[in-house]
């Protein structure tokens, strides 16, 4: 139970910070946002992973900027796509 709070949350705080990251204004509700985050934390996850970083002595910086990547690529491309499919809204 607490493993999907905590999984929730990161999604929350990653997608915040990637909508900050980009230009513009990003109409996408806060749930929306807190997938996306919570999808490019997992992406982040397995590309560390599969490249040999996931488990590093100390803080996993490059874990964390490969979640914060997917986390801002996926924002980058879902927003103007669920923007288009709510005109007037």
């Amino acid at each position: 139970m607490f493993q999907l709070l905590w999984i929730l949350l990161i999604g929350f705080v990653l997608g915040m910070i990637a909508k900050l990251l980009l230009r513009g204004p990003q109409a996408i509700p806060w749930w929306l946002t807190m997938l996306l985050g919570a999808a490019g934390a997992w992406l982040g996850n397995a590309v560390a992973g599969w490249i040999g970083v996931a488990h590093t002595s100390g803080i996993d910086w490059t874990r964390h900027a490969l979640q914060l990547g997917f986390a801002v690529a996926l924002v980058a491309l879902v927003a103007p796509a669920w923007t288009r499919s709510r005109p007037g809204r």
